[in-house]
């Protein structure tokens, strides 16, 4: 009997992460694109459309409300993986993989916290506040999201994949695709606009494989 129930939640351990990367995936990348719209990105964009346009401002409440709960499945997502691998677990890559996803949930947090305040900003009452408020405002956001949240998705990204390669739960062409990621958003993500989806991208692929993985070991 209790054996039944432990082959069960291990078939239900890579559904739950398979899951859960998608919905997060989907949900960060939404908050990525709205936040890009939101505070757009450039010297020229400092002015006082900034704080009256009120799409600007929609899109990035939108995105603030998304950002806690791509947080949560992020979370869920990496504890289900966790789970998954169990004992087998490399001690030195796994406390790698844990430290790497719970920095970046914080810094996700706190970069979301920086653009809420630029909201905050932008709806205070009386004559539109100086062009200094708001470009100080969407850099801190940007450099916290692309400068640091994205450094450490890419070392989450590269220790879970070279765990997957290890314990042959990840096809090589996603394992190569984690690694490409890394580059991408260890020297690109900072400098090319846009450069960071690549995560959510990745977090989308790998979340169908483990899915599809999960339903074949249901099924067999």
């Amino acid at each position: 009997m209790r054996e039944n129930a432990a082959e069960h939640r291990a078939l239900r351990t890579p559904r739950a992460a398979g899951v859960a990367g998608i919905v997060f995936a989907l949900l960060l990348a939404a908050a990525m694109v709205l936040v890009r719209l939101a505070i757009p990105e450039g010297a020229d964009t400092v002015t006082a459309r900034g704080f009256t346009d009120s799409g600007r401002r929609d899109a990035l409440r939108a995105a603030l409300a998304l950002v806690p709960f791509a947080g949560i499945f992020f979370l869920w997502f990496l504890g289900a993986i966790r789970v998954h691998i169990g004992a087998v677990e490399d001690k030195f890559l796994a406390t790698v993989f844990l430290g790497s996803g719970l920095v970046f949930t914080a810094t996700l947090f706190a970069a979301a916290a920086a653009a809420g305040a630029v909201l905050a900003v932008a709806r205070a009452p009386g004559p539109p506040p100086l062009p200094v408020a708001w470009d100080f405002g969407r850099h801190l956001a940007y450099t916290l999201m692309t400068g640091y949240a994205m450094r450490m998705a890419a070392v989450f990204v590269s220790s879970l994949s070279v765990m997957g390669h290890r314990l042959g739960v990840l096809p090589r062409p996603l394992t190569l695709a984690g690694f490409v990621t890394v580059l991408v958003l260890l020297f690109v993500s900072s400098n090319v606009p846009w450069a960071e989806l690549v995560f959510p991208a990745w977090s989308l692929l790998t979340g169908l494989h483990i899915l599809r993985a999960g339903r074949g070991a249901g099924a067999g």
